[in-house]
């Protein structure tokens, strides 16, 4: 995977990034913007049921509306195909002052574009832009059946915490772990 800062703008957290994946794909990685929220919405009604699974549904325009209001506090990064979103990570921040610092990540990528490297280039630039942000430690909660969702958290630094068993209940009608991860920052 290569990472360029495409000619005239700076690499910095707001900026787009020109990032070509494992498959050759070209595609930009920036910061969600207000005017983004219908292509948003888009990625998310064009997302299979697989590229789902994992998930805590519905994926429709009142959540993704909640997700994207406070930019101020939250991160949220797309990562575009031409005009097409084809990956959303949030990471919003614990709005208490006892888990100051701390943040949550959420990361969606469309099934055209998962095993690619995309997943690990968002992740990547979202701790960037976090440790800008002066968090302390993010955290997350993943289906232990996702191996490949907890290679990609494991490789960009996450350590396993601990086991929540049978907490999550999926489209097979049965419970499944869930694994939660943190990095501290």
């Amino acid at each position: 995977m290569r990472i360029e800062t495409p000619p005239g703008i700076p690499n910095h957290a707001g900026s787009p990034q020109a990032l070509t994946l494992k498959n050759g794909s070209a595609v930009s990685l920036a910061t969600y913007r207000p005017e983004d929220k219908e292509a948003l919405v888009s990625m998310y009604a064009s997302m299979s049921p697989e590229a789902l699974k994992w998930g805590l549904p519905p994926y429709d325009r009142a959540r993704i509306e909640r997700w994207t209001t406070d930019l101020a506090n939250n991160i949220d990064l797309i990562a575009r195909l031409e005009q097409k979103i084809v990956g959303h990570l949030h990471l919003f921040k614990i709005p208490f002052e006892r888990r100051k610092g701390v943040g949550e990540v959420l990361i969606y990528l469309h099934q055209d574009f998962q095993n690619i490297g995309l997943g690990t280039m968002m992740m990547k630039k979202a701790i960037e832009i976090a440790k800008e942000k002066g968090f302390h430690r993010l955290g997350l909660t993943v289906v232990a059946d996702n191996h490949a969702a907890i290679k990609v958290y494991e490789k960009v630094g996450f350590k396993k915490e601990g086991i929540a068993r049978e907490t999550f209940y999926g489209d097979d009608h049965r419970y499944h772990d869930e694994v939660e991860m943190g990095l501290l920052l």
